[in-house]
């Protein structure tokens, strides 16, 4: 017997893409006069726009969370695709613009966490770790030699979770505490970051 085809996935069954874009980025500049995702990689694009552009392709409707006064990066992540909040809470730490993005987004199934200075990032993981999230309480990620990576993906049930968050941890603590589904993976995009300038490609 022939089954139906399967209904292509909508953005409505899909979680809402979250880009942590709010940091500071101290060991990059300790005077804070270069933002790292303001920098140009070899294609000619900023740091922003990649990672911006990654998660949004994967998830339409991708939220980047900024602190207030950033146009230039602003601009930059809403031409990758992503619609841009500005969270003034933002500068206590990664915590407070997580919870951002949370609030901002009350009807999402769920939410895929990735960072802004991750621009190596591959759209596929991204798009593996949304597909995993298949339950309420699912938790996500990437992994490899026993270290997680990025994007982190939670589903919906966590939401009350993500909207306590404070300060800088993020959700290491709950991520520590609840079973986290592994996504096995050797792409290197997805434990690649960049903290110095040394680690922009030349």
């Amino acid at each position: 017997m022939t089954r139906p085809a399967r209904a292509p996935l909508t953005t409505t069954d899909l979680p809402t893409g979250v880009l942590l874009a709010a940091g500071f980025g101290r060991r990059f500049d300790p005077a804070g006069q270069r933002n790292k995702l303001l920098e140009t990689l070899p294609d000619g694009r900023t740091v922003a726009w990649r990672s911006a552009r990654t998660l949004a392709a994967a998830l339409p409707n991708s939220i980047a969370v900024v602190r207030p006064g950033n146009p230039a990066l602003n601009e930059e992540l809403r031409r990758g695709g992503c619609r841009v909040i500005e969270a003034p809470d933002a500068e206590a730490g990664m915590g407070m613009a997580l919870r951002a993005a949370v609030a901002a987004s009350p009807d999402a199934r769920g939410w895929v966490v990735a960072l802004a200075d991750m621009p190596w990032l591959p759209m596929e993981l991204v798009r593996a770790v949304a597909l995993t999230i298949t339950t309420p309480d699912t938790i996500a990620a990437p992994w490899r030699n026993g270290q997680r990576g990025h994007p982190v993906g939670f589903g919906a049930a966590w939401r009350d979770d993500l909207l306590r968050l404070d300060g800088d941890e993020g959700a290491r603590a709950l991520l520590k505490s609840q079973p986290v589904t592994r996504i096995l993976t050797e792409d290197d995009g997805a434990f690649r970051d960049i903290d110095t300038p040394g680690d922009l490609p030349t």
